[in-house]
């Protein structure tokens, strides 16, 4: 599944929404994933998100990356309503693993399953899931993903093409192994699905100050950099060779022939913070055990500048309608 355009977007979409309603603070914008909204004297966070690119550990993973939306806020997600739809009514087996796997990673988070619909559709060929989560500032400042300076220090954790990586070791083992990736590889690429949740980190980085936040969804880091760019008017400069990216993740790069840049990476959170919340960052995400590169700079200017010992690209366009994982669904169509 792919976005569609930011062309197509503005004019047939954002042109519907939009409200005067005073408790709204923060409605549907390109860029940000989660609204903000006033109920009563708190902040309510919400947010939804579909998965279709994965099979396995599906109604896991929709949970997680939903959730991963709203903590990107700096908000604790609290609650969860999950729509699941598969092929046919024969699978009813199928439908209870979904809501099974669904239900584990809501106990992993501390979250509370409060509805939700399920159901069928002949035109599927795989199922569809998607969650809607939900929570409360509870005095928290939310952090946005407009909000990076110029100035600061530009984060990244854990790794890039993290999510697409693991979902090609689960779905694609197939084709994995047709590519020449051997069975080590794989087991420790499903492992990554294990990284996928970024709620701990991404609640730590509010509380350290940071100014911006974004998960790293589809698109991938450049993407995801590039919205974080265009929404606070500024161009943001990052070092490739900094950017974390370990050895299985580029060998299922070089297999599979994806840009790591443009890959779907949901567990990945990039963020900006003041320099001198860097050791303060440091410290807070190693008694997490969560891995943290600090990747680049904020600048004056727009746009997304990846600089390497090859050289520098200056990317200014965003482009959420591609995505590698995406383009591999199509190369390598599943049953």
């Amino acid at each position: 599944m792919s976005k569609f355009s930011l062309d197509v977007l503005n004019r047939h979409v954002f042109a519907y929404t939009g409200t005067r309603d005073p408790d709204v603070i923060l409605g549907a914008v390109f860029g940000e994933d989660a609204a903000l909204t006033r109920v009563g004297g708190d902040i309510l966070a919400s947010h939804l998100d579909p998965i279709v690119g994965a099979v396995e550990e599906i109604g896991w993973l929709a949970v997680h990356v939903t959730c991963n939306d709203i903590a990107a806020t700096g908000i604790p997600p609290r609650w969860i309503l999950p729509l699941v739809l598969v092929p046919r009514p024969e699978d009813e087996a199928l439908l209870g693993e979904i809501m099974g796997d669904a239900r584990r990673a809501a106990d992993e988070l501390g979250v509370s399953i409060i509805g939700g619909h399920t159901g069928y559709s002949a035109g599927l060929s795989r199922p569809l899931v998607a969650v809607t989560a939900l929570g409360v500032a509870a005095g928290r400042k939310p952090v946005r993903t407009e909000g990076a300076k110029v100035g600061d220090t530009v984060v990244v954790t854990k790794a890039i093409a993290l999510e697409g990586t693991a979902i090609l070791a689960h779905d694609f083992a197939d084709v994995a192994r047709q590519l020449g990736l051997e069975d080590d590889a794989l087991e420790e690429a499903r492992a990554l699905m294990d990284k996928i949740s970024c709620v701990r980190e991404a609640l730590a980085l509010a509380d350290s100050g940071a100014t911006s936040m974004h998960d790293v969804t589809r698109g991938g880091v450049l993407e995801t950099l590039l919205e974080m760019a265009q929404l606070s008017g500024v161009m943001i400069e990052v070092d490739a060779d900094l950017l974390p990216l370990p050895p299985v993740i580029e060998r299922f790069a070089k297999a599979f022939e994806f840009d790591p840049l443009r890959m779907i990476s949901s567990g990945t959170l990039a963020a900006t913070i003041p320099p001198d919340a860097e050791a303060e960052v440091q410290s807070r995400l190693d008694k997490l055990g969560v891995p943290v590169a600090f990747v680049g700079t904020v600048r004056e200017g727009g746009g997304v500048r990846v600089k390497s010992a090859a050289g520098e690209t200056h990317y200014t366009e965003s482009r959420c309608e591609e995505d590698e994982l995406a383009r591999l669904w199509l190369r390598y169509p599943r049953d």
